[in-house]
């Protein structure tokens, strides 16, 4: 499965809960670089090293855009995962998988000979205006903290 939006695509407004109780709603962060990334499961080897990697590089990621992590778990489950791991981003609970459609990183997968639905590891970089500046599919989750910083120093140099 492959997302259907593409780089200048406006980037499909959500209002959904975050690990820490509260909403966030895409069209308040006009204005902002917007980082969303899509990660199968909490607390699954893939998506922490994702995760801690972008902790790691929480320093230098942060100043440059406002930046979620996004699953179809629970808030109690993000909140277990994100404390487990001292994750300092909000992670938003994408429950019946509606932000997940909308952005096309949802749909059939196989693992080990079995089909399931499921997420596909895909970033979104959205510029201030809120199109759509970089899309990352099929992310690998070591190093892809870096790969993300680069990106938004070079877009934003662009701007």
């Amino acid at each position: 499965m492959a997302t259907t939006l593409a780089e200048g695509d406006a980037a499909p407004d959500f209002d959904v809960e975050t690990d820490r109780n509260e909403h966030v709603k895409l069209s308040d962060l006009h204005g902002e670089w917007v980082v969303l990334y899509w990660y199968p499961k909490d607390d699954t080897p893939g998506c922490t090293t994702e995760a801690c990697g972008i902790r790691d590089n929480w320093q230098m990621l942060s100043g440059e855009a406002k930046l979620f992590g996004i699953s179809p778990d629970s808030v109690k489950s993000h909140q277990k995962f994100r404390d487990k791991f001292n994750l300092p981003f909000p992670l938003l609970a994408d429950e019946g998988h509606q932000v997940s459609e909308r952005y096309g990183v949802w749909g059939p997968k196989k693992f080990m000979g079995r089909e399931y639905m499921g997420v596909d590891r895909t970033t979104f970089v959205i510029d201030p205006d809120g199109k759509i500046a970089r899309v990352f599919p099929k992310v690998s989750p070591a190093g892809h903290a870096l790969e993300l910083s680069d990106t938004l120093r070079e877009l934003k140099s662009k701007r």
